[in-house]
């Protein structure tokens, strides 16, 4: 038990804590799990951003090597970039934010009633999946009204363009184990 208020106070020494980084909102299971993956292999920001790292590459066979190279190194990043995409673009859309707001909202109405009793439409139980496909029905009309479908698009073109970019001109790093290539001169 002291050996974790240790590790905790460690971990907020260092900044952010793991329980700032993954909030009790997501249940524990395969979602969290994976998440807590990706934040482990998570590459070290300054090496991700680093400016004397970026150059054009010579040939279309570098720019191959790179794109597949950087994306299995920097994978983890990738993902955290992404996220970070999509929520910009759901603070920067108020609409967005409603029918986000409406979508959970009905969710949680639909949870909270299943807890008193079963869910029962037209004398019919309604499972959980079609409770949620209810929900999706019932927010549908905002999500159309706030644009998400060009949001999505929106966040899928910038992920493509901000990762293939970095993917493209960042420097390949050195993995452990692999030689170095020389070049002749």
């Amino acid at each position: 038990m002291a050996a974790e208020k240790d590790q905790q106070k460690d971990a907020e020494a260092e900044g952010l804590s793991a329980t700032t980084l993954l909030p009790k909102l997501i249940p524990s299971g395969a979602g969290r799990e994976w998440l807590e993956r990706r934040r482990a292999t998570i590459r070290p920001w300054g090496s991700f951003v680093d400016q004397r790292r970026f150059s054009r590459p010579r040939n279309l066979g570098e720019l191959c090597q790179r794109l597949v190279r950087n994306v299995e190194y920097y994978q983890s990043n990738y993902v955290f970039v992404f996220l970070g995409l999509i929520l910009y673009c759901v603070v920067t859309s108020p609409m967005l934010l409603v029918a986000l707001a409406v979508f959970f909202g009905a969710c949680y109405i639909l949870y909270l009633r299943t807890l008193q009793s079963k869910f029962v439409l037209f004398g019919r139980e309604v499972s959980p999946a079609h409770q949620y496909a209810l929900a999706g029905g019932v927010s549908f009309p905002f999500f159309w009204l706030a644009g998400a479908g060009s949001a999505v698009f929106w966040v899928l073109g910038a992920t493509l363009v901000v990762i293939g970019s970095h993917a493209a001109f960042h420097q390949i790093e050195a993995v452990d184990g692999e030689e170095l290539q020389m070049e002749p001169v």
